[in-house]
């Protein structure tokens, strides 16, 4: 995908190798938030019931960070952002993401507000609303200090995977994760987490839901850039959707396929609401994963 060059000046980028940001300490994993474990079962070794578990405990738990002091040499946005080539691509795909969202709310009457991408790599991350995470939990977003945080390391991971080294898997990635800023900030994500509360029963599915949707504002955001799409785009996209399917990470692992414990969907629908995404213009083309 050609995307533009970033522009520090437009967008919030930190890095917590470097101390970036300005953040604190926290004890634990855990918070009320909607984390993604994208690929962990696979990837890093685990087994997919304690990832899925993961998931769920850092959702139904609460672990506000404390404030002590950052240790580590703060970095400029500049220099985050020229770090490597996988930052200097989240950077670029940040500034796309930060302007695409933001004239789609201009037009829709909605207040916007951009979240901030944290770069790190291999290691562990201590988030300011969220606890604190290692790289096995993957790629996830913060409601609560609206932050993106991707440890650059899962690319290489991602590409052995998905069976493909494009770049359009990887932005696939950090889309998806914007989704769910998008999520944050029209109010969806704290009332399905309401809605969990009051029916655990449905907890997995509105979990599933609210995946399908981040999928489909990635494809959205792609759709609405199609003229920077190259060839090949899509299709590296629509593999590496297929190969973070609840299903396949299950079978793969050598699992019983077991559709009550999917927290993200199959690989047919996770490909179908990257789809939807692509074909549609309007945000409320997104909200099919609740109908019904």
């Amino acid at each position: 995908m050609r995307l533009g060059p970033f522009d520090t000046s437009r967008i919030n980028v930190r890095s917590s190798d470097g101390g970036g940001g300005g953040m604190g300490r926290a004890g634990g994993v855990g918070c009320g938030t909607l984390v993604i474990a994208l690929i962990g079962a696979v990837v890093f070794g685990l087994d997919p019931a304690q990832t899925i578990g993961l998931v769920q405990s850092v959702q139904q738990q609460s672990a506000p960070a404390s404030q002590g002091g950052d240790s580590g040499q703060t970095l400029s946005e500049q220099q985050i952002c020229t770090s490597s080539d996988y930052a200097q691509e989240a950077c670029n795909a940040l500034t796309s993401l930060d302007e695409t969202w933001a004239a789609a709310f201009a037009r829709a009457g909605l207040r916007f507000e951009q979240p901030v991408l944290d770069l790190y790599r291999n290691g562990r991350v201590d988030t300011k609303g969220c606890g604190s995470a290692t790289s096995a939990v993957g790629p996830f977003y913060c409601p609560a200090d609206k932050g993106i945080y991707i440890d650059t390391s899962f690319y290489d991971q991602l590409a052995q995977m998905a069976g493909t080294g494009g770049d359009f898997a990887r932005l696939y990635v950090i889309a998806h994760e914007y989704g769910h800023h998008i999520q944050t900030i029209t109010g969806l994500s704290p009332k399905v987490r309401e809605a969990q509360q009051r029916n655990p029963a449905a907890a997995n599915r509105l979990q599933v839901a609210m995946e399908l949707q981040a999928d489909c504002y990635a494809g959205m955001w792609a759709g609405q850039n199609r003229n920077l799409i190259e060839p090949g785009d899509l299709e590296e996209g629509l593999k590496a959707a297929s190969a973070i399917g609840d299903d396949t990470l299950q079978r793969n692992a050598g699992q019983r396929v077991n559709p009550e414990s999917f927290t993200h969907g199959t690989s047919r629908q996770r490909m179908d609401a990257l789809r939807l995404g692509l074909e549609s213009t309007d945000l409320a083309a997104c909200n099919a994963f609740f109908e019904g």
